[in-house]
């Protein structure tokens, strides 16, 4: 596995251990559908599973409205003051983004859909592959994302969740609970947790 880019030069969250899981099961699901990540940021989990696109000649849909996160605003302890539109004086990962996506290679693999992701679910029609949701970490934004995008996903197919914590004195429970949520209703078999990367498959 090898990219164009330096992976550790990427602004972002995710565990090499975490990225490496994202990258082969990108590659496995690749003849069932198109993947979709819900949480760009500056790209670094973009490139993991884009590049198993672009092997496999599939697309990675990259859902982001790109104004962070609430633990990335001002203030806040992931807030990044070199992500400040100033212009605008709003945070704006768009343009890092983009950046990235131009030195992995792979903006002909991936669809960066710029819009919360309701928006973006409003009418959504095409059956997935796999699902990666890193988005919000509010309750009402980790619950959104697991109920929007959730039932396009394809028999077979796998969902992935990040920062699944299950103690919660390590982080958050928003996303422990979406997977929580998964398990309870039994359309889900649970394969494995990479670190605080739970993959499950749609049963």
């Amino acid at each position: 596995m090898q990219f164009p880019i330096d992976i550790n030069s990427v602004k972002g969250f995710l565990a090499p251990k975490e990225g490496e899981a994202l990258f082969n099961r990108g590659m496995e699901t690749a003849g069932l559908g198109p993947c979709l990540e819900i949480g760009s940021y500056c790209g670094k989990s973009t490139v993991y599973l884009g590049a198993a696109c672009k092997a496999t000649d599939n697309t990675l849909y990259a859902i982001d409205h790109h104004r962070g996160s609430e633990e990335h605003q001002k203030g806040e302890a992931y807030h990044d003051p070199a992500l400040v539109d100033e212009r605008l004086g709003v945070f704006d990962t768009f343009g890092a983004f983009r950046l990235t996506l131009a030195r992995a290679e792979l903006e002909r693999n991936v669809v960066p859909i710029v819009a919360p992701s309701e928006v973006a679910g409003r009418h959504w029609k095409t059956p997935l592959g796999l699902v990666f949701i890193d988005g919000g970490h509010s309750m009402e934004a980790a619950i959104t994302d697991y109920e929007i995008w959730c039932p396009h996903l394809l028999k077979g197919g796998l969902l992935l969740i990040h920062d699944v914590f299950p103690d919660p004195r390590d982080g958050g429970r928003p996303p422990f609970e979406i997977y929580q949520r998964a398990l309870a209703s039994r359309n889900y078999e649970d394969l494995e947790m990479v670190e605080t990367l739970a993959i499950l498959r749609k049963c």
